[in-house]
């Protein structure tokens, strides 16, 4: 696991050493047992090292055995042993036991093909000094991050923002269109960043960059290919990938643990572990409220498997990190699991190198009430629309707001008020927007909204073109898929990659394993989501006799944190500090009387908030840090 940053000249320019470990030095939070520099005239590459396998012989970069194509890589192969016993039948030599080695031999043998070999999670950047072209790529499910920088002299790129930006040739204008992004989705959706110069690689994109410019292409995505296999068949077949995919990803040289939430997917990951292993370390994070905190059931599994369980409340006072968030993270970012999935990440590195999660589950089996809401709602358009709608709609009018977690009776007359009058798609994208259209109509100023014309509402367009992509007559399968290549990639593994990696720890998620993810995506939705309520239900049924009934049948609930309370508290003053100061208004963003309006809601209970404010106070966070004194 590391960090990769390079610069090409199409100019036939000589890169400065200096430019590159300046570079360089800012990731090494990503890599701090060692690093490692490639300069030949016009190309420079440069990676920090986390080492976790091969420790004394996997110093990086790596090449080949002429020594003409080179590479440094961020991530892990999985299959790497069979892919070398592959290549050293083809006459192939290896120097090093590390994966990274397979690389450069596979490039020899597939070209820019060779990302279709590898299983497992990887951002790389490949010179071959023969064709004088520089290779970039990322993993098929976007678990390892690789940000790009080009104009008519220079192509850069790094693992981080920040990094990148670093590089005095690197152009910086904030990109409207990403805020308006933002708002919406929490993220900043693939290929856009912050800065309109700077650009994220997509999930399963290669760049090939020679002094004519760069080429892209897409090498893998989910391919439709309905299963006609029975129940029984397909949930056996779903225990055994996960079982293999665990395994795989226990193979390490350094001590590995796993986060574990109490949910099904973390459970079901910690107990093939421990099957596995005669003592596995866990670790469990919770808050003082108890209705967001699961850490009972997280010690129930620990307790079972007899595991070596960490505890960690997160508290009030521990917002008090969210400008070192902001800058974890490098540019504006919402998800508000980020701060405990920091405090997690920084508890369990104290203990172990390497920790397997739950992430993918949810996308992976219909794990989400979303979908759910849409199933149901599916089956009322194709019904009876209108009175049941409207009766539900009213039914749920004397229903008390500032009580109910998460802000769900809001949430779902909104849901149920677009579900009216709107169509499947757009319901959708409404129920998991911050701020959907009509509210981003009232709280933006008409300058921001004249300066971004024909790019408002980009979020919504980018959704839907994804949802028109992965059309089904299935809903749940259009939908997960969506899931997958918009929320999971940009928000969930950024989220975690960037979390876990600002404390040098790697995180591996077995439930995203690509070979799981396909066979998963093509079941039928209904082994999934059986009827309207039981989610999950083919990997509940395959790791049934793993876990005990209190965790099986318990619904799904999240990793929310007590926003709404905590802006009525210790937040308070941070968000009147920030976003209600002149410099926030002057900035020009927003109409004050709306955020004036939310502000006061917010506070007398008329409404939950809070996941709303966390958006507008990392937004303003973030200027004040990079852009402080930036104004429309």
């Amino acid at each position: 696991m590391c960090g990769i940053c390079g610069i090409f000249s199409f100019k036939n320019e000589k890169i400065n050493h200096g430019d590159l470990k300046k570079m360089n030095d800012l990731l090494i939070h990503r890599g701090p047992d060692d690093e490692g520099f490639y300069v030949e005239e016009t190309v420079g590459i440069a990676m920090r090292r986390l080492s976790i396998i091969d420790l004394e012989s996997g110093k990086q970069p790596i090449s080949n055995e002429t020594n003409d194509i080179i590479t440094v890589f961020n991530g892990e192969i999985y299959n790497f042993k069979e892919i070398k016993n592959e290549l050293l039948s083809k006459g192939h030599k290896f120097k090093t036991k590390t994966d990274t080695e397979v690389i450069v031999h596979l490039y020899e043998e597939m070209g820019t093909d060779f990302p279709k070999k590898l299983r497992g999670m990887f951002a790389v950047a490949l010179w071959d000094k023969r064709k004088k072209r520089l290779v970039l790529t990322r993993d098929r499910l976007g678990k390892k991050p690789l940000f790009y920088y080009i104009d008519s002299d220079y192509f850069a790129f790094s693992s981080e923002i920040d990094s990148l930006i670093s590089f005095e040739k690197v152009k910086k204008t904030i990109n409207l269109t990403a805020i308006d992004s933002f708002l919406t989705l929490q993220y900043i959706p693939a290929p856009s960043t912050i800065y309109k110069e700077v650009k994220k690689l997509e999930q399963a994109e290669t760049l090939v960059i020679d002094k004519n410019g760069i080429k892209n292409e897409k090498y893998w995505e989910i391919e439709e290919k309905p299963i006609k296999i029975s129940f029984e068949e397909a949930r056996d077949e779903v225990k055994r990938l996960v079982e293999e995919s665990v395994k795989l990803r226990m193979i390490s040289d350094v001590p590995i643990g796993a986060f574990l939430s109490g949910g099904i997917d973390s459970s079901v990951v910690v107990s093939v572990m421990a099957q596995n292993s005669p003592r596995v370390k866990t670790f469990s994070i919770g808050f003082k409220e108890e209705k967001y905190s699961e850490l009972n059931y997280a010690k129930e599994i620990a307790e079972m498997y007899s595991t070596e369980h960490t505890e960690f409340i997160v508290e009030e006072k521990m917002t008090d990190a969210l400008e070192n968030l902001v800058k974890i993270y490098n540019q504006p970012f919402a998800d508000p699991s980020a701060l405990p999935s920091y405090y997690v990440s920084k508890i369990t590195s104290g203990y172990v190198k390497v920790a397997l999660n739950g992430d993918g589950g949810d996308e992976n089996f219909a794990g989400y009430s979303r979908y759910q809401a849409i199933k149901i709602l599916d089956f009322i358009k194709r019904f009876s629309p209108d009175l049941l709608f409207k009766g539900m709609f009213y039914l749920s009018e004397p229903l008390k707001e500032k009580n109910a977690p998460f802000g769900k009776i809001w949430k779902l007359r909104k849901f149920l008020r677009i579900a009216m009058k709107e169509s499947i798609e757009k319901s959708y994208i409404s129920s998991l927007s911050f701020f959907d259209t009509e509210e981003k109509n009232r709280i933006l100023t008409d300058k921001f909204k004249k300066l971004i014309d024909k790019e408002i509402n980009y979020s919504e367009k980018y959704l839907l073109n994804l949802m028109e992509k992965n059309k089904s007559e299935d809903i749940i399968k259009s939908i997960t898929k969506t899931d997958i290549y918009s929320y999971l990639s940009e928000c969930l593994m950024t989220k975690m990659d960037m979390a876990s990696m600002s404390n040098s720890l790697e995180t591996r998620s077995p439930l995203l394993d690509h070979k799981l993810t396909e066979f998963a995506q093509n079941l039928p939705s209904d082994y999934k989501l059986k009827g309207f309520t039981k989610t999950k239900f083919i990997l509940k049924e395959a790791f049934k006799n793993n876990l005990p009934d209190s965790i099986n049948n318990r619904g799904k609930m999240g990793f929310g944190i007590p926003l709404g309370i905590w802006f009525r508290g210790e937040l308070k003053k941070k968000f009147e500090e920030y976003c209600l100061s002149e410099k926030a208004i002057k900035r020009g963003y927003f109409e004050r009387k709306e955020i004036e309006r939310l502000w006061e809601e917010h506070q007398s209970f008329k409404r939950d908030h809070g996941y709303k404010l966390w958006a507008l106070l990392m937004l303003e966070i973030w200027h004040s840090n990079y852009f402080s004194d930036f104004k429309i």
